[in-house]
């Protein structure tokens, strides 16, 4: 007799995700470009590629630079603007069956209502993620980086949406907890941590910015410490459910997020290197619960707080 699935579900405000494996924005596309090789209806959820307003042609190249242990990259929020994404990305995707996260970035906090209730209103999307935390383009940190900003936004959205909300928090900051409890009072119902540490790299021999936009958000194993770190101080500070996110390449990278405090984990730059990294660590997640008889994963979320 085969051991019994333990219990992977998460639940996220009034959504419940089958288990705590998605994709982070920005490194799996609309998802579409991954559906022939990854099946994406064995994901908790996809969170699709940053949403604005208009269409937005990104950065100048070039626009990612590998690093010893990650890479650094300067997309700039490339997409084709909210409509297009709401009617031509958004039906194919929600055919697979998985959960549709919009993540949603502007300039202002009228861009972010503006998003929200396009989105709401699609019909597609279970959740929606707040990128208030973006280091690639001018001011994309502004409302991340300030406690009294970040409230301001978050409420402006909870306002005209009965979506659950996830707020992306920025490590590019003096202390991340203050912006956790500040998102969270005004109504977030998740937190996603972190988004990319702010970095660069320089050509040596050109003497000169290896990335067109000079400086860029660095992602991948290097900055996993960093991120399992902040899951740590916020899990202490707020009673939302958070995503972990920053390097994680395989199962045992997704447990330390979840020990520290994580009930999710988000896989970025290592659907670059395996598409089907977020599959292969949800059979992990799978594997180590029933080997070390755990029924339900919510057992373990924050354990190594003693």
């Amino acid at each position: 007799m085969s051991e019994a699935c333990p219990d992977l579900s998460v639940r996220i405000g009034s959504l419940v995700l089958p288990n705590p494996v998605m994709t982070a924005s920005g490194t799996f596309g609309y998802g579409l470009e991954y559906a022939d090789i990854c099946d994406l209806s064995r994901l908790g959820a996809v969170v699709i590629k940053a949403a604005t307003v208009a269409p937005r042609v990104g950065n100048r190249p070039p626009r990612i630079v590998e690093t010893a242990a990650g890479m650094l990259n300067a997309i700039g929020l490339q997409n084709p603007g909210a409509d297009a994404i709401i009617a031509e990305k958004l039906p194919e995707l929600a055919g697979f069956g998985v959960p549709i996260i919009a993540n949603l970035a502007g300039e202002c906090v009228d861009d972010y209502v503006l998003l929200a209730d396009k989105f709401a209103a699609c019909g597609h999307v279970a959740a929606l993620e707040l990128n208030i935390s973006c280091p690639n383009v001018e001011g994309g940190m502004a409302f991340g980086v300030c406690p009294e900003m970040t409230a301001e936004l978050v409420g402006s959205v909870r306002a005209i949406t009965d979506l659950p909300l996830i707020t992306k928090l920025s490590p590019n900051v003096t202390d991340i907890t203050e912006i956790a409890v500040a998102a969270v009072t005004a109504g977030s119902d998740a937190l996603s941590m972190i988004n990319t540490l702010l970095g660069m790299s320089i050509d040596v021999r050109r003497r000169r910015p290896l990335l067109g936009n000079a400086t860029g958000g660095l992602s991948g194993p290097a900055i996993r410490p960093v991120a399992v770190r902040c899951v740590w101080q916020v899990y202490d500070v707020v009673d939302v459910p958070i995503i972990g996110s920053g390097g994680i390449m395989c199962v045992e990278d997704a447990l330390e997020f979840i020990m520290a405090g994580a009930s999710a984990v988000a896989i970025g730059t290592a659907n670059f290197v395996n598409p089907l990294a977020g599959t292969e660590i949800l059979d992990g997640l799978v594997d180590y619960c029933q080997s070390n008889g755990i029924k339900d994963i919510s057992e373990i979320v924050g354990v190594a707080h003693g």
